[in-house]
């Protein structure tokens, strides 16, 4: 019966060409577009190395320290973090690194831009790295200073020709520093791993940081397993009472421990914590909900417009086979074997279109990779977005195909072969 279906599926699309070739770029453009966006987001918040970890891994990134007259925002600093958040009891690891920045190294008289960040040991046992050459900074080169640096294959390449680098001088900063270590490109939307060289937080020119409550560090804790993250959460909001101001000019500090994801939300919807019991509770959760809820959303409204026009052109499409559909219920034909059929020719169409959106994706992500646009880009498709694709191919099929041929599989056997729809 099936393959019935498909025949009489496949002439029914090649009779109206037109129509066909509208409703398969309605299908496709969509479905490039969705899994697109999917694909990017999977690739920014998926465990992907080196944040291996992620299921175990809250940050503490952002801070706010404020009074009547002057308020603060930003990172964390490292006074906060190294007295408040490096003590955290019953964690697995904490680890302190600083956002990125940028330096300069000449080779040949060229410049060469470098985003650098400054990581504690623990960094590179909370993050799985893949290493090219050498090994990582370890916690003896962040208690003795020591000038070495773990850099990037593309600082190798442009800095030593791509040649062995462990053991030579890459000069930056106005310091000499040692590589130690060399490892794969990390995305520049991976935020935490990403960067070009990496040195130990102790050789920072300026030790003033250290006296900072904001600043440009963020905490990465690691928890023994995600059942622990209420409870670490908690013990970071009540450690926010006891932060000592930096003058009477200020009376409110506010910071908190989450998810990558659980930050990316609150900073989309544009929110601030809310720790101290004058301004409420945080509510980072509800954050993530209305992030969660916009995405949903905007996407339901994207695939509205289409999904009417596909039910529209099927509806003029199955009007046209009101003589078939007369004949076949004058014979006997149930509605049901009648919407089934109905259901089948449209996912079969939804599916082409599916084919084409998968094909075009695939060439769209390569381009971005490709492009440049995004430093170490690698945009790519695995099995958990494909599943996404297909769930919507299934749903578009469903939703577009199922109306129309409710409508048509309950005319009257005469009407029907009258032409008559109404």
């Amino acid at each position: 019966m099936l393959k019935n279906y498909f025949k009489i599926a496949v002439k029914v699309l090649l009779r109206r060409k037109f129509f066909t070739l509208i409703s398969l770029f309605g299908i496709s453009f969509t479905l490039v577009v969705l899994m697109v966006v999917t694909a990017a987001l999977d690739n920014m918040f998926a465990p992907y190395p080196p944040e291996t970890k992620q299921d175990r891994t809250l940050g503490v990134f952002n801070a706010l320290l404020s009074g009547e007259n002057t308020m603060n925002v930003g990172n964390a600093g490292y006074a906060f973090l190294d007295g408040y958040i490096r003590t955290l009891p019953d964690v697995e690891m904490v680890s302190l690194f600083s956002s990125g920045g940028t330096v300069s190294a000449y080779r040949d008289g060229a410049e060469i831009k470098l985003t650098l960040k400054r990581t504690d040991g623990e960094y590179w046992k909370i993050l799985e790295f893949r290493f090219l050459e050498g090994g990582p900074i370890t916690a003896d080169d962040e208690a003795e200073a020591n000038l070495v640096c773990v850099i990037n294959e593309a600082t190798r390449a442009k800095y030593f020709g791509g040649t062995e680098a462990v053991g030579r001088f890459i000069e930056f900063d106005r310091e000499r520093f040692r590589v130690a270590g060399v490892v794969e490109n990390v995305p520049r939307y991976r935020d935490i791993p990403f960067a070009d060289v990496w040195v130990p937080v102790s050789t920072t020119p300026d030790p003033n940081y250290r006296e900072q409550l904001t600043g440009n560090f963020t905490g990465l804790i690691l928890a023994h397993d995600e059942a622990d993250f209420d409870r670490i959460k908690g013990e970071v909001k009540s450690r926010l009472r006891n932060v000592q101001m930096p003058s009477s000019s200020y009376n409110r500090f506010e910071s908190a421990a989450e998810t990558m994801f659980e930050a990316t939300a609150r900073e989309a919807i544009g929110a601030s914590y809310s720790t101290n019991p004058e301004h409420g509770d945080s509510t980072i959760e509800s954050y993530t909900a209305q992030a969660v809820g916009g995405l949903a959303i905007a996407t339901l409204l994207f695939i509205l417009l289409p999904t009417i026009n596909l039910v529209n052109l099927n509806v003029s499409r199955m009007i046209e086979r009101s003589s078939e559909i007369g004949v076949r219920k004058s014979f006997g034909a149930s509605s049901a074997t009648l919407v089934g059929q109905f259901v089948v020719e449209n996912l079969i169409l939804t599916a082409i279109g599916g084919i084409l959106g998968f094909i075009g994706t695939a060439i769209i992500l390569g381009m971005l990779n490709d492009s440049g646009l995004v430093q170490y880009a690698h945009f790519s498709m695995n099995l958990r977005v494909f599943l996404y694709g297909f769930l919507l191919i299934l749903a578009f099929g469903l939703i577009s195909g199922v109306y129309p041929a409710w409508r048509m599989a309950r005319m009257h056997p005469v009407k029907a072969l009258r032409g008559v729809t109404r």
